[in-house]
């Protein structure tokens, strides 16, 4: 199992320029001294109140923070909303923080759910899929080719380059999944067929989503593998999840969940109770927590980023102290 920390950069109550470079700065730097593969972002323009308790800050520019405290960890995005950004803009980006992080990058997309997002960016959200998709194409042809051209439904170019072309082009990691509806939240219980194609298409890496539950987790990996195959694809897909926790140094799964719980519902709001809190995110004992991990990974889960549900730093060394143990890692 790879680990990576997902940077705390959710604007927690009574965030300053202090709290915010620290969440930034010091858990980019303590993930690389603990020795965890990645480093990684959360992605949401604006709040969605009920949903989540607030926002985030801008990922990328994170992320090129966390670049210039760190030299080896790899950088990428969780899963950045993709349909709302330009992506002529966004391959100057992340041509930039490629270079910058020296190779370090990768790009994980998805397509969004959040209404009040779309609206503010003047797109309809029945587009978010088709603009997704073309915006991974178009990054395709701007971060690997001079004079790239293309006419699609939503952009049209012609002879651009983006230079110096990376030598390589980012891993990218395509988001989807099920998760469990609301009124708020309106997707189903499924992975869509156009999800099921792009990931097919597009992914070096499937990035589950948390706000499902566990069987619907499981369930959703042998769905890809399976539509893989069918299609055709030859080539290997690795299989990563973006959860939440907060894990608590104790055996007690009441002390556990009592002290968990005010950190979930101050990060996820007041829309979910918490009851559907604990089937989404990893809560519970650290043997909980290293169980529901252990029976992903008997399905094919090989990566699991992790975003601490509070601005405490600290939680990198419990996440080490419990879970490299039990995954043969030191």
């Amino acid at each position: 199992m790879k680990f990576s920390v997902t940077l705390p950069s959710y604007i927690w109550p009574g965030t300053d320029y202090k709290m915010a470079r620290t969440a930034v700065r010091d858990c980019a730097r303590k993930g690389e001294e603990l020795g965890f593969d990645s480093i990684t972002v959360w992605d949401h323009f604006v709040s969605a109140p009920g949903l989540y308790g607030g926002s985030w800050h801008d990922p990328l520019l994170c992320l090129s923070h966390a670049a210039a405290v760190t030299e080896r960890i790899r950088l990428g995005t969780d899963i950045l909303v993709l349909p709302i950004r330009h992506p002529l803009l966004l391959a100057r980006e992340i041509n930039t923080l490629d270079h910058l992080s020296g190779g370090r990058f990768f790009l994980g997309v998805g397509p969004g759910w959040n209404d009040p997002e779309f609206e503010l960016m003047g797109i309809p959200r029945k587009e978010r899929g088709a603009r997704t998709d073309e915006g991974l194409e178009i990054l395709k042809l701007l971060l690997t080719q001079k004079n790239a051209s293309f006419n699609g439904r939503f952009y049209s170019f012609k002879d651009v380059t983006i230079d110096p072309i990376p030598p390589k082009m980012p891993e990218i990691w395509v988001a989807g999944g099920s998760r469990i509806k609301t009124s708020l939240s309106p997707d189903p219980e499924v992975i869509a067929p156009t999800v099921l194609a792009r990931i097919a298409k597009h992914a070096d890496v499937f990035t589950l989503r948390a706000s499902g539950d566990h069987e619907l987790a499981k369930r959703d990996i042998l769905t890809v593998r399976d539509y893989c195959k069918k299609a055709g694809r030859t080539r290997p897909l690795a299989i990563a999840q973006v959860q939440a926790i907060w894990m608590v140094d104790s055996a007690n799964r009441e002390d556990c969940l009592r002290r968990q719980q005010p950190h979930f519902e101050t990060m996820m709001g007041s829309h979910r109770d918490w009851h559907h809190l604990q089937k989404s995110y990893l809560t519970g004992t650290p043997d909980d927590i290293i169980g529901r991990l252990k029976d992903l990974e008997q399905v094919g889960l090989e990566y699991i980023a992790l975003h601490p549900a509070g601005p405490d730093i600290g939680q990198l060394d419990l996440w080490k102290k419990h879970l490299f143990p039990a995954f043969g890692r030191h």
